[in-house]
């Protein structure tokens, strides 16, 4: 489902209450896996495989704005993608986000 008022691309991944605070979700957005996660009120979205293996980053332990890969620890700032300690060393896709009501949006266009 797309929202026209926010123009082109932009296509939701959940409803509010889908993520808790301090808490990670793994949801399908166009075919693609992604990982919501609310932080201090605030929402981010990534993509949820691990740049390192192929492993669910929202299966992971968050802590804080990083989210550690629950395969081999590799750690990642869910606002910027990047990796923050090895095994992995290339970042994740980072996504914007947006709240329409009560449901989030992204879009699948990785954020600058």
């Amino acid at each position: 489902m797309t929202d026209e008022t926010l123009g082109p691309g932009w296509e939701r991944a959940a409803a509010l209450d889908d993520v808790p605070e301090g808490e990670v979700a793994g949801v399908q957005v166009g075919g693609q896996p992604v990982a919501l996660y609310k932080v201090e009120g605030e929402l981010y979205a990534t993509h949820d495989i691990c740049s390192h293996e192929h492993a669910h980053l929202s299966e992971g332990y968050l802590d804080g704005c990083e989210i550690e890969c629950p395969l081999h620890q590799a750690r990642f700032d869910i606002r910027t993608g990047q990796a923050m300690c090895k095994p992995a060393t290339g970042p994740v896709a980072v996504y914007p986000v947006r709240i329409v009501g009560q449901d989030i949006f992204i879009n699948l266009t990785p954020a600058a």
